[in-house]
């Protein structure tokens, strides 16, 4: 399978490379020494392990293997930032991330200069339109990983900071209140069959691949994300106390967690604050809730007596009001690093602000091409046990989303940017 890129030149791939290697670092600037190296829980991985791995990539799969006469910058790098390819031989395991008190910051970013300048020298000895597509392609898909790794740096910075006692801030902001919300609407989608994944001749996932067609019921999607001042009505509802409302999985989780409310969430004095990366805030209620799973997201659909569109209803539904993605929406260049509020009456905040959690199990498309040799390992392999979320979140770099990109996380994973927009079935009274 080819492998495309967004670049048709090659001092524009350059060009585009340096951007988003520097934003990495741009990312874990206001970090303390301390706090490169933090791993609070397993699937949280310290931002030095996230500075290294993105760097081995490009070494391991295009400087090593492409690059004449390279010499690896420390062959025990392979063994410390592999992340889970069995193919590229033993790792240190995901849980043992925060054991990495060595190699030291300077000498990770000493590898990162060291990758960065070898990269450079490689693609100077091709033309602007001499590089092979499929090393176009290779680049390309490290680039795509490491804006993975920027969001991931985001939300594993704020877990790091925000399950510190100090609940210090990663910046300073002071957010306005946000207007009141516009009423809930639900917007009506037609009975047909509709084009699902990428076509397109730039970059797009394996998982995304293999365009088809999918019939669909007529059904409707709200205009809005759900807020946090709605979400607090199912919690004073009762919500986290009935098991009514939930998944067995689900209310499983809550027992043994004794989960109340989303994460970063804090009562205090009868009111409601939470962590954000501007240190505790008190939770507005008029801004979009998020940091919840999809049990939680589907509990709250259960009490209002609606659901979660499936992903093939959301791609649909995001494709008849977007024709393209908003130049200024809520990502990671923003660095509001939280959701806001809709700009306007037309703005559904379908792209950007937070991940949007779907009906919909994380599973292969008819004909799933999948990646060939290593890289093959990189999607199909995690098509198990997951659900699919949509849309793009506040840490996503803009120029990483599609509509057709598909998220996946296990059901009970909320570190992430996660909400929820809901559905329902033909006509909605709610």
């Amino acid at each position: 399978m080819t492998l495309r890129t967004n670049a048709n030149r090659t001092s524009a791939l350059l060009a585009r490379f340096q951007r988003v290697r520097a934003r990495s670092l741009d990312i874990c600037a206001p970090l303390n020494a301390e706090d490169y190296v933090a791993q609070p829980v397993p699937f949280v991985s310290p931002p030095k392990w996230h500075l290294g791995h993105t760097s081995w990539f490009f070494e391991n799969f295009i400087l090593a293997e492409h690059l004449e006469g390279y010499q690896l910058f420390k062959p025990a790098f392979n063994y410390c930032f592999n992340s889970y390819y069995q193919s590229q031989g033993p790792r240190l395991l995901r849980d043992r991330r925060g054991s990495l008190t060595r190699p030291p910051l300077e000498e990770v970013v000493s590898y990162r200069e060291y990758v960065d300048r070898h990269l450079a020298r490689f693609l100077g000895q091709f033309n602007d339109y001499d590089l092979p597509q499929d090393i176009a392609g290779l680049i390309e898909v490290g680039l795509q990983h490491e804006q993975q790794h920027q969001e991931l740096l985001v939300t594993d910075i704020k877990y790091i900071l925000g399950h510190n006692p100090l609940h210090q801030a990663y910046q300073e902001a002071s957010p306005e209140a946000a207007p009141a919300p516009r009423p809930l609407q639900f917007l009506p989608m037609e009975e047909g069959v509709y084009d699902i994944g990428y076509q397109g001749e730039q970059f797009s996932w394996d998982n995304e691949q293999s365009a088809h067609k999918t019939y669909l019921h007529g059904y409707q999607v709200a205009n809005r994300l759900v807020t946090n001042g709605e979400y607090m009505e199912f919690m004073e509802a009762g919500g986290y106390e009935h098991f009514g409302y939930w998944l067995d999985d689900g209310w499983s989780w809550v027992e043994a967690h004794k989960a109340e409310a989303p994460l970063y969430w804090y009562k205090q004095d009868g009111e409601w604050w939470h962590y954000t990366m501007a240190g505790l805030q008190k939770v507005d209620p008029n801004l979009p809730v998020t940091h919840i799973n999809y049990y939680e997201a589907d509990a709250y659909a259960n009490w209002k007596g609606l659901r979660l569109p499936t992903e093939q209803e959301w791609e649909a539904a995001c494709r008849k009001w977007h024709n393209e993605i908003p130049e200024d929406g809520n990502f990671v260049e923003r660095k509001n690093f939280h959701p806001v509020a809709p700009t306007d009456e037309e703005d559904l905040q379908m792209l950007g602000n937070t991940w949007e959690w779907t009906g919909s199990a994380y599973l292969p498309y008819p004909n799933y091409p999948r990646f060939k040799g290593a890289l093959g390992e990189y999607n199909g392999k995690f098509m198990v046990n997951q659900m699919v979320l949509r849309g793009g979140s506040c840490a996503t770099p803009i120029s990483h989303i599609r509509m057709s990109y598909r998220n996946f996380f296990y059901p009970q994973e909320r570190w992430q940017f996660t909400g929820l927009r809901l559905a329902a079935d033909g006509h909605s009274n709610a």
